[in-house]
């Protein structure tokens, strides 16, 4: 059992200031600490009096396209659904108006979405967190983000070279996203990696090694999600079991006593209680189609954006699917439904005449052909937080919001 390195921790968070340039710096300080401080507290008080629901932050897909297959992924392949720029832009200045000024801007691979960095450039009073897997990140685009100083990619990691392109469907996929992680680096770039962790990554990229791998390679948080088999082409044999999710959690616990760059995961609470981000309504997701959706995997919806997304703060205070949708969801688990119980989310998302948001409108069948699966909900086997700052970042901020009783 390791023993709490506070050094190890303050190290880890001086990279930033000794790695960095003061604006990029003074861009995360202010645009995504300050300012998320102020906007979780106020959705704190919302949640607690009842007033019109708005997420604390907001997750946006611009665009289906990709220049990968990976499996187990839940974009279209080959899909022509995208935002168009005045609806991302709309959607930016909706949220600001709800102080909500942190996005995640995903896929497909955004920055094959053209103009993308013209629109975050126009909002650089918000911050914003780009997920990429790296592949298109040259010199010069990373000197771009660098100028701009309010963006962090976060470039995904799918397994080292044979896993990546197996997983992939490319050549040569971990060679290409590391030379997108070394331009990032080059440029002095916050910026980190990600892991979705399935029984086939699992041994690789769940180890000290890894994690050393990629502060090395100048990563300053490492971002583990756990797998879900969705989409077209799902593997749900590739699912994790309970004993390795609870390895998982507790890894990640243990590493994060000592460990040289941050280690983020969004599953568990301070206590090791398992929580979901959508069912708490800290996050929900815009799709391609303008579709407001539960979580990027679940592409059903009932509510979706008009062409300057002007009724986006409507759509979020009124919309009675996604206020049921957590009601149903926390009162089912506090793990994943897509996990746990595939069934009931169907029958809640026909029930309700929610509407495939994908450009190849099979969803629906897709996910009654989906079994249960293991999720993170560990009852009776919870794993605490050891390391103080996440024991209180967490304990301030993942602790349900009420949704759980």
């Amino acid at each position: 059992m390791k023993l709490y390195n506070y050094k190890k921790t303050i190290g880890a968070a001086l990279r930033v200031p000794r790695e960095c340039s003061p604006r990029i710096v003074w861009k995360f300080i202010y645009n995504f600490g300050i300012k998320n401080i102020r906007n979780m507290n106020n959705f704190e008080k919302r949640q607690a009096k009842g007033l019109p629901f708005f997420p604390a932050f907001v997750m946006i897909s611009v665009t289906e396209a990709c220049n990968l297959a990976c499996s187990g992924c839940w974009v279209s392949a080959h899909g022509r659904k995208q935002l168009s720029a005045s609806q991302l832009d709309g959607i930016i200045e909706e949220s600001k108006k709800n102080g909500s000024t942190f996005f995640g801007i995903l896929g497909g691979e955004p920055l094959m979405y053209k103009g993308l960095l013209d629109i975050l450039e126009k909002h650089d009073d918000c911050y914003f967190q780009l997920f990429t897997n790296g592949t298109l990140i040259t010199d010069e685009l990373a000197q771009r983000l660098k100028k701009m100083g309010h963006v962090t990619p976060l470039i995904s990691i799918e397994g080292l070279v044979e896993e990546s392109d197996k997983r992939r469907g490319q050549n040569q996929v971990f060679e290409r996203s590391l030379s997108g992680i070394r331009a990032c680096k080059k440029a002095g770039l916050i910026f980190g990696v990600a892991a979705s962790i399935c029984k086939s990554n699992y041994d690789e990229l769940l180890t000290r090694k890894y994690i050393e791998l990629i502060a090395k390679e100048g990563a300053h948080y490492l971002w583990y999600y756990i797998y879900r088999p969705v989409g077209a082409n799902p593997n749900m044999d590739n699912a994790l079991s309970r004993e390795q999710i609870i390895e998982f959690r507790r890894f990640v616990v243990e590493q994060r006593m000592d460990a040289p760059l941050f280690i983020i995961e969004t599953y568990w609470d301070d206590l090791g209680n398992a929580l979901c981000p959508a069912a708490t309504g800290m996050s929900h997701h815009i799709a391609p189609s303008g579709a407001l959706e539960f979580c990027p995997p679940i592409q059903m919806a009932k509510d979706f954006i008009d062409e300057k997304a002007s009724n986006l703060t409507e759509l979020f205070n009124r919309s009675e699917f996604l206020a049921e949708f957590r009601k149903m969801t926390a009162e089912t688990s506090r793990g994943c439904i897509i996990l746990e119980n595939p069934e009931k989310m169907v029958d809640f998302l026909i029930e309700h005449g929610a509407e495939d948001s994908t450009s190849r409108n099979t969803v629906l069948e897709e996910y009654k052909k989906m079994m249960p699966q293991c999720g993170h909900h560990m009852a009776d086997q919870e794993i605490p937080e050891k390391n103080v700052f996440y024991k209180l970042a967490k304990k301030k901020y993942f602790f349900g919001f009420g949704a759980y009783g």
